[in-house]
């Protein structure tokens, strides 16, 4: 078999606005900035990912029909869409709180490691994961 060597680089995430879904991605959860150009058009290519990530980042789509639209905040189907793994759960998660994430639970002690689920601005779900 030849080497093949493949990564995710990006994962689009739709969203109703390029400039409030970076304000939060970047506000509330602390992530970085990455690329804001613009397109033309009314599109940018705005990608953003956790400080310190391995390369995935996340491609910030603005919806532009009425069918993408109705996917913001809804993207998979209301199961966990996203999971962002962290090296201090409990420095994240009180950061996270400060800063008004809304939780969909109490944080809990899995065989695999700490978990909560948070919802970013438009309703999808994640986990806010620390591995054993």
């Amino acid at each position: 078999m030849p080497n093949i060597k493949q990564h995710i680089g990006s994962v689009a995430l739709v969203v109703e606005n390029y400039d409030d879904a970076i304000a939060f991605y970047t506000q509330k959860l602390g992530f970085d900035l990455i690329e804001d150009t613009d397109l033309d058009n009314g599109k940018r290519w705005v990608l953003i990912a956790p400080p310190n990530s391995n390369g995935t980042n996340l491609l910030l789509a603005q919806a532009s029909n009425p069918q993408q639209l109705d996917s913001v905040g809804n993207q998979s189907g209301g199961r966990v869409f996203l999971l962002l793994h962290t090296n201090d759960f409990w420095r994240d998660y009180q950061m996270m709180q400060q800063q008004g994430v809304k939780f969909n639970e109490q944080p809990r002690e899995e065989a695999y490691g700490t978990v909560v689920v948070f919802e970013d601005l438009y309703g999808n779900k994640w986990d806010l994961l620390q591995l054993n």
